[in-house]
């Protein structure tokens, strides 16, 4: 991405800001004993028939957990579809071979069944917008908190305790003042003695455990809940110590709740529920929660008059209400084979009958421009020394123009397939995954991203070297990157730090800084087996299914300290027409890191491949004397600089416009694979037949000629983004934030 730096000046930039003094090690936080544990993979961001997805909860799990209906089995999984409410009974699967004792197929009906049709209209609970009661109505929808509580948690915990998988519940809240969040509150949920639960053999299910807290904080705090019934009847109450709550104009005394009045100001004062809604959730739940922004930056700007986007001063509020909690985003959105890459596309919100892109336009390699932009929004939240963390997501809903069986998508991946979010679990001894080991290896952020399974390991850390005694040579610092890799875990080990964490240092030493992956051997789970139409531009034929990581970047900045919200340069929006005009100068002060910079870029010709075993690639950067607290994080490509229309001639990526289908006109990667083996759009293709070897028909044609777009340019462009590590000099910025 070009933004008005050069790599090459980005790089003398940072080194001579970094470059003023030694480190040396003082005791670090990071150093310190920590249980055992590995990278486990997940997803926490996906759609079921219980809000607008395609699928029943019960064949969602199935595809991403079983590793034999499908190959790229989950390790933990968060069904989390939309807040508001839906009239499918998604506790109905598709057919005989999602059946199971507790659950069975009931003929003659699907997760397209009503509630109505199915548990009847008295069934359901609380009341309309209007104050009537749902159960008056011939059709009702019933409202997530109910179906959270009383239908899609029962199933997911006895799935798990079917499956052996974590399966629980979070939501896609629709946001006060804003578009949509990822968030969930665990209390309760999957409780230790579902270990050793004896599971039904005929129907029904009650299970041990309970999603109450989440149901309750969806009742108080999504927008889309327009109750007033205080859960049907359970009396639940909003209130947030020390706030205003009854005090506030915008309190609901009958539903006991916020309710912000429409108009000119309704996005002020939905932020300010939702801020509320953070402060509940550190009040009441401080260890079992999460909040993360989804697809943010696909609703443009923050509007203070209607439900858009997020601008930094939004996310810094978030993150100051409850620092434990709104610990991330989601800047790498799902929906990557649909025809605009992550729903983000030009002029795509109305915003005061003005029209705004989606910030940054499209996405930019399948990440939005708040992260993908080196020296954005993501490296000025770091650049404050904040806890804010990057995650992706499968936001699954459907195949598009295909089954959900099919291979082929014009719309979603399948959690896992695709896109995946790897995070440590520190369980011990324990041999289970636990929603709460998983939530704090969420909020800890030693995790990374994969997008195509570019890679599946990844150790990042960085050790303290002195000199004399305490010297550490680069080769000690990457064996013990290398091994912790090999194991899938990190290194606990005094001086280091990995992902998520900081190291103390004081000034007269040096810091060693050691990557390793894994580029694994064989084939993803692409159905594709024609080449790369991207890199065939550039004479690489390399097939869509065996990407190989070609560069590796790695990316630093300063830590400046916290912007308090009277600072000048608290508040700033991204600026519209990216696309047209990516130049940083645009970019207000608040918005950005203008020390972030490429510092590294490492590729086959400086990384070394491990002795025997050439899949792992070890990457090893000596930091020379500094004097300035900072971080570093990493991020890699299969891609080369200067692939057309795809990354630059740095090797950023370039805006994902040029295969959008929904943009004909800016199609430009042509697709002329020719196979044998093309199978016309309405013949289903599934994991058991052989791979398509030539350009697919459902690609978009323009005068006779193919397009690379949808799941064929998801497959050809593809990323892997590594959380941040800091550094904390002795006698500047605090890093604050960050243990």
């Amino acid at each position: 991405m070009n933004a008005g730096y050069a790599k090459g000046q980005m790089a003398l930039a940072t080194a001579l800001t970094l470059g003023a003094a030694a480190m040396a090690a003082l005791p670090a936080d990071a150093s310190a004993a920590k249980p055992a544990g590995n990278y486990v993979a997940g997803d926490f961001h996906n759609h079921t028939t219980c809000s607008d997805g395609s699928t029943s909860l019960q064949k969602l799990v199935s595809k991403v957990t079983d590793k034999n209906d499908a190959p790229w089995g989950l390790d933990w999984f968060v069904q989390a579809g939309h807040g508001g409410n839906g009239n499918r009974n998604c506790s109905l699967v598709e057919d005989e071979s999602l059946s199971t004792p507790a659950f069975p197929y009931v003929s003659g009906a699907g997760p397209a069944t009503t509630w109505a049709q199915s548990i009847g209209a008295s069934a359901v609970k609380g009341n309309a917008s209007n104050g009537t009661p749902l159960a008056s109505q011939s059709n009702p929808s019933m409202w997530r908190w109910q179906s959270v509580q009383e239908i899609s948690y029962p199933i997911a915990e006895y799935l798990t305790a079917l499956k052996g998988v974590p399966v629980f519940m979070g939501v896609e809240s629709v946001v006060a003042g804003h578009e949509h969040t990822s968030m969930s509150v665990v209390t309760g949920q999957l409780p230790n003695a579902l270990d050793n639960a004896r599971l039904p053999n005929g129907p029904g299910y009650s299970p041990l455990g309970n999603a109450t807290a989440l149901a309750q904080w969806l009742y108080c705090f999504d927008r889309g809940d327009t109750d007033n019934s205080r859960g049907g009847g359970q009396e639940w109450d909003c209130s947030v110590p020390g706030s205003a709550n009854f005090g506030d104009s915008n309190w609901n005394l009958v539903a006991g709740k916020l309710v912000p009045a429409s108009g000119n100001g309704v996005g002020d004062r939905g932020h300010a529920k939702t801020v509320e809604g953070v402060k509940w959730m550190k009040a009441y739940h401080p260890n079992t929660s999460y909040y993360i922004p989804a697809h943010l930056e696909r609703a443009g700007p923050f509007n203070p008059n209607g439900n858009n986007g997020f601008n930094i001063e939004s996310l810094r509020d978030f993150n100051n209400a409850g620092p434990a909690i709104a610990f991330g985003f989601e800047s790498q959105p799902g929906h990557h084979a649909s025809s605009s890459r992550g729903g983000y596309s030009q002029d795509r919100n109305n915003i005061g009958g003005e029209r705004f892109d989606s910030a940054g336009g499209t996405s930019w390699g399948g990440t939005g421009v708040y992260a993908a932009q080196v020296g954005g929004v993501w490296d000025a939240l770091l650049g404050e020394g904040r806890n804010f963390w990057f995650f992706g997501s499968s936001d699954w809903h459907s195949r598009g123009s295909f089954g959900s069986d099919d291979r082929r998508s014009t719309g979603d991946f399948y959690p896992g397939e695709y896109q995946r979010d790897y995070i440590m679990v520190r369980n011990g001894t324990d041999t289970k995954l636990r929603p709460q080991t998983i939530v704090d290896g969420l909020r800890s952020g030693n995790s990374f991203v994969v997008q195509g399974q570019l890679v599946d390991r990844l150790s990042f850390m960085a050790c303290v070297s002195y000199k004399g005694l305490g010297y550490r040579s680069d080769a000690a610092v990457s064996k013990m990157a290398l091994d912790a890799a090999r194991g899938n875990t990190d290194a606990s080990v005094s001086g280091c730090a990995t992902m998520g964490e900081k190291l103390k240092v004081r000034a007269g030493a040096e810091v060693v800084v050691a990557l390793v992956v894994r580029d694994p051997a064989g084939t993803n789970y692409s159905p594709y087996s024609f080449p790369n139409p991207s890199l065939a531009q550039i004479g690489i034929i390399e097939p869509l299914n065996t990407p190989t990581l070609d560069h590796v970047d790695l990316i630093g900045g300063l830590v400046s300290g916290y912007k308090n919200p009277t600072d000048v340069d608290y508040a700033g929006a991204w600026p519209d027409n990216w696309i047209e005009n990516p130049d940083m100068n645009r970019v207000p002060a608040a918005a950005k890191n203008t020390s972030a910079a490429v510092i590294k870029t490492f590729n086959s010709q400086t990384w070394q491949e491990a002795s025997g075993d050439a899949e792992y690639k070890v990457m090893t950067y000596r930091v020379p004397a500094v004097t300035a607290s900072q971080y570093l994080r990493a991020r890699g490509t299969n891609l080369p600089a200067s692939v057309p229309y795809e990354t630059d001639a740095d090797g950023n990526p370039l805006p994902d416009l040029y295969t959008n289908a929904g943009n004909r006109s800016a199609l430009k990667i042509a697709c002329t694979a020719v196979g044998t083996n093309v199978p016309a759009n309405g013949d289903e293709v599934t994991l058991d037949d052989a791979l398509i070897d030539g350009c697919p028909e459902h690609l978009p044609t323009v005068d006779g000629v193919k397009y690379v777009a949808y799941d064929v340019a998801a497959w050809s462009d593809v990323w892997f983004y590594s959380n941040p590590i800091f550094v904390e000099v002795a006698g500047s910025t605090v890093v604050a934030g960050v243990k």
